[in-house]
């Protein structure tokens, strides 16, 4: 929602999906994991993450992130952001946007 308004406040066409909704492909994760890395990624402040077993929290290779958010998307940490040169931003950073998006 924060990143909805600040792109709105600032004039900054987007494309939204929903990876929770819609899923993400398994390619397109891989191409985030070896951008950003996969722990860069994980969201394990959620709910989603406090609700897997103890073995399931115990990722240690992007592989097993990989197959871990493509079955649980809400996993992925929000927003996902693909610029329009190719930059990746993952989570809220009003001065990160700002550095990228503008």
């Amino acid at each position: 929602k924060k990143a909805f308004a600040w792109c709105a406040e600032h004039g900054v066409d987007y494309e939204f999906h929903d990876y929770k909704k819609s899923g993400v492909d398994r390619s397109r994760l891989v191409a985030w994991c070896k951008a950003v890395g996969w722990k860069s990624l994980v969201n394990t402040k959620g709910t989603t993450w406090r609700k897997l077993t103890p073995e399931q929290q115990a990722i240690s290779t992007q592989g097993a992130a990989v197959a871990l958010m493509s079955d649980n998307p809400s996993l992925i940490k929000p927003p996902v952001v693909e610029t329009a040169n190719g930059q990746l931003l993952v989570g809220f950073d009003p001065n990160l946007f700002a550095s990228f998006l503008k």
